[in-house]
């Protein structure tokens, strides 16, 4: 199958890498978030990535600012992802907010487009019970930072067919990645268990036993980790990290995955970890702002943004809007 365009639905870090992905290797992404602000950190944010490449990586590919920008199409609109060939959804680790997304990317996409759903915990069976063709939808639980990340956990519904996991392998064989498939149960392999390492390290924290750079330093000096459990925790979001134990908890009803109290204290106080400048660590070269937090809280569909105007940036109705519990 050729991908001349890959819609990604939700500008934050994940979204930021997964465009970065796409352009790399020559598919144009069409972009949609819920304000301009948004969209014009997302493009700021991919041309980061794009300039830093070739310190990072010695096999990705290596293109200038003007190609990136020939290939992104920033909009606040949901209908024009309509004549993309596959869609990655980013939105918000939330069944309510998810499930309007959806119905309406039925309603606009064609019937044979398939959808990438990017969850760490969410039942992708449930998130395909809200379209018409529950079988062109498949599970992608991308790390952070996605394009540098060589291998993609994948986890296939009940209902998605052999089509749509060939189609998403052709995609990832383009962009050069490995999958490794799982079965649908919430939290599937990679969240069931570093989940409960980091809010485990949350709660030595909380309890005193040690600093959060002791506990860091434990297991990058001791077990030859690449990053400590709370320096993961920050680097994913402790807002995401939260939302993750929560849905856990809530599926399996086991209190293993009852959220640490600190972990929380800090979601709520906004700090959410690398995004914000400041969660178990402190990070002085993050910009933070208080609607950069609201921003990462919550998002659903509403049309009364107004449109965006960013380079090749379709402007249209807008339809994410972000909202507060």
């Amino acid at each position: 199958m050729e991908f001349r365009q890959v819609g990604v639905l939700g500008a934050g870090n994940i979204g930021i890498g997964v465009v970065t992905d796409l352009v790399l290797h020559g598919i144009t992404a069409v972009v949609v978030d819920i304000s301009g602000a948004i969209l014009e950190r997302a493009q700021a944010g991919v041309l980061e990535n794009v300039r830093v490449v070739p310190l990072l990586s010695k096999t990705l590919p290596r293109i200038t600012k003007d190609e990136a920008l020939q290939r992104m199409i920033f909009t606040t609109d949901l209908e024009d992802v309509a004549t993309c060939d596959f869609i990655i959804e980013n939105v918000t680790e939330d069944w309510e907010v998810k499930r309007p997304v959806y119905e309406k990317l039925d309603r606009i996409m064609p019937e044979e487009v398939c959808f990438g759903v990017n969850t760490s915990c969410l039942s992708i069976t449930q998130i395909a019970s809200a379209t018409r063709r529950p079988a062109n939808v498949v599970g992608i639980h991308l790390m952070n930072p996605v394009h540098l990340k060589p291998t993609v956990e994948v986890i296939r519904g009940f209902h998605t067919s052999d089509r749509t996991m060939d189609t998403l392998l052709q995609l990832f064989s383009r962009l050069h990645k490995e999958a490794i498939t799982v079965e649908d149960l919430p939290g599937f392999v990679s969240n069931r268990i570093s989940h409960l390492f980091m809010n485990e390290a949350a709660f030595v924290l909380q309890d005193n036993v040690a600093t959060a750079e002791q506990i860091d330093q434990i297991f990058k000096k001791c077990f030859s980790h690449k990053m400590g459990p709370l320096e993961t925790a920050d680097l994913i979001g402790l807002d995401t990290v939260m939302r993750s134990l929560d849905v856990l908890y809530e599926s399996y009803h086991d209190p293993k995955y009852r959220c640490c109290p600190l972990l929380r204290k800090l979601v709520h106080a906004g700090h959410l970890g690398r995004k914000t400048g400041q969660g178990f660590h402190v990070y002085p070269q993050a910009h933070s702002t208080g609607s950069g937090h609201a921003q990462e809280m919550k998002r659903e569909i509403k049309p009364t943004n107004p449109p965006v105007a960013l380079p090749r940036a379709t402007v249209a109705g807008p339809v994410l809007e972000e909202t507060r519990k």
